[in-house]
């Protein structure tokens, strides 16, 4: 018994460093395995001259400005669209019942992975797809499919229309969990209150009071929204354009040709995908600073009313066409996923069938197989480490620091694209041909930061007198851990089990890389079918890929209900 406890006593005192150790190194790591390369270092080809003809090589591609535009101006534009939307839902129905009704709505929106999402927005917007018909013929007079280029549009429109719809509700539920903490919600509502009383319209006493604080809690979210759109890979490759695509996209086709020669380019143009999310970050702070300056009179001018009627239903009026894009886009997946023929102007399917769903079945067993090992793999460990932190953070009185806290958020901070391909270089000079492992430990570093800030706020609410009650009983720091704090967090850690598994179920770009291309999941055969096959049968996997996290997340939301009532 003493040395079980003195082995969890130690285990829990080194887990912050073996937590910030596998989230730093590799990374760090990568993006080493990235440089190397871009500068000429590649022994594997012969090449052990440092140089720049990586980057003379880069530069010399056709529409290689066009690559570095559509990067960064879909980020960017799709960033500030999901913020200013966010910001007026808030604005609108602060203090409202609408607000929890909209977050009803746009909650399970968050479940969805990028490439479902992609897949789903693409039949929704394509010259066949489920918007055309719903207004032809009676409104647009279209007997057949109008010549529009959407999705695949070389402006990257429907880049930036993927890019936000799925990105805003991650946003708004981010400012919502903000307004819900007890020390922060509470104080900002009385603010509101106040405004209210002094004879500032809701809406102006929002946008002067409430979010000039607010904002500052979701700083980092939006940073990492911004550097995550910046080098995306699934939605521009189902809704972008192919001549040419965005960097990230050229630079994983790069990386994956036959010809390792274009490594070095590949690595090359990582670089350069890491200074377009460095200037995307510096604009994003250019852009708080000139609001800052703009609204500083504003703030301060006494004005209790700024057109909040008008600005009220023009939020109305957003929030109709959001949330009815996001539904006739699901809908418009389901009806294909069942369609047999479907002519066109027809809204439904002349016939329905379940012929798609047989077949896919039949062929999905490998790679629902591998979906849920790995996902199950990597939350479970992403899980221990992070119960194991806090509860050494716990023992020791000292809360993460913010330099610890910003390492939590580095491999959602720093673009995958750059220093996954590194990460791969370092598992071929390590020779190491354990290909599950390689993929587990690489969804870790994804799974790992959305698990820890998920469980960290209840794990700190506990009330420390419960363990000051158990210890004065005689009960050891791991009885206390075991049999004490983790029934008490059981809902919150099925919680954060199932957010992991969604964030696992969804990367593409991790398992295509450390898989090396061998090992197929739910989502790498979604957008490879997504790219040139049946509708049908791309609507099954972009499904499956929906309905995988939705399933867990419901399991998370009945288990503890069931587990009362059993205790009862």
């Amino acid at each position: 018994m003493i040395v079980a406890n003195t082995l969890f006593t130690r285990t829990v005192r080194t887990s912050p460093t073996i937590m910030m150790g596998l989230l730093v190194l590799p990374v760090l790591g990568g993006l080493l395995g990235v440089l190397l390369p871009a500068f000429g270092w590649f022994p594997a080809l012969g090449s052990t001259d440092f140089g720049l003809f990586g980057f003379a090589e880069l530069f010399a591609t056709p529409g290689i400005e066009r690559m570095l535009l559509l990067s960064y101006g879909t980020s960017l534009i799709s960033t500030l669209l999901a913020f200013f939307i966010t910001v007026l839902i808030l604005a609108s129905y602060f203090n409202s019942p609408w607000l929890k009704r909209i977050q009803r709505l746009l909650g399970p929106i968050l479940v969805i992975p990028h490439a479902a999402a992609a897949i789903a927005i693409g039949f929704l917007i394509a010259p066949s797809g489920f918007l055309s018909r719903l207004f032809s013929p009676w409104l647009t007079g279209w007997d057949t499919p109008p010549d529009w280029l959407f999705p695949h549009d070389p402006y990257g429109l429907s880049i930036i229309l993927g890019l936000a719809l799925k990105e805003l509700p991650f946003l708004l539920l981010i400012a919502l969990g903000v307004l819900a903490q007890p020390e922060i919600g509470k104080v900002l509502k009385q603010q509101h209150k106040v405004a209210s009383s002094l004879g500032y319209c809701p809406m102006t006493g929002f946008f002067k009071v409430i979010l000039p604080s607010l904002y500052g809690y979701m700083r980092l979210p939006i940073l990492a929204v911004l550097a995550y759109s910046s080098a995306s890979v699934e939605i521009p490759l189902i809704l972008g354009p192919n001549t040419p695509p965005t960097l990230a996209v050229a630079i994983m086709q790069w990386f994956n040709d036959v010809d390792l020669s274009l490594r070095i380019k590949a690595s090359s143009g990582a670089v350069i995908q890491i200074l377009v999310t460095l200037s995307l970050l510096l604009t994003w702070w250019g852009i708080e600073l000139l609001v800052k300056k703009c609204s500083a009179s504003w703030l301060t001018n006494g004005e209790r009313e700024h057109g909040g009627m008008i600005i009220k239903r023009f939020t109305d009026v957003i929030t109709f066409i959001m949330i009815s894009t996001i539904a006739f886009a699901l809908l418009g997946m389901v009806l294909w996923s069942f369609a047999g023929f479907w002519s066109y102007p027809n809204i439904f399917p002349d016939q329905f069938m379940t012929m798609h769903w047989q077949s896919a079945f039949t062929q999905m067993q490998t790679p629902l197989f591998n979906t849920l090992i790995i996902a199950f793999s990597s939350t479970l460990l992403a899980i221990i480490l992070t119960l194991l932190a806090l509860e050494s953070e716990q023992q020791s009185n000292k809360t993460i620091s913010a330099v610890s806290g910003l390492i939590i958020y580095l491999p959602l901070l720093i673009p995958s694209i750059a220093f996954l391909f590194g990460l791969v270089w370092m598992f071929e000079q390590v020779n190491s041909q354990h290909t599950y492992l390689n993929v587990i430990f690489t969804h870790l570093l994804f799974v790992l930061p959305y698990v820890f800030l998920s469980l960290a706020n209840s794990y700190r609410r506990l009330d420390p007198r419960f363990s000051s009650v158990a210890a004065s009983l005689g009960a050891p720091p791991s009885k206390i851990f075991w049999q004490l704090k983790l029934p008490l967090l059981i809902s919150p850690i099925l919680i954060a089990s199932a957010l992991g598994l969604a964030i696992s179920f969804s990367q593409y770009l991790p398992t295509l890389l450390a898989g090396a291309g061998r090992i197929n999941t739910i989502t790498t055969e979604a957008v490879t079918l997504a790219n040139g096959a049946s509708r049908r049968a791309s609507a099954v996997y972009a499904l499956m890929q929906m309905l995988l996290p939705a399933l867990f997340f419901i399991l998370a939301w009945l288990t503890p209900k069931i587990l009362s009532r059993a205790r009862a």
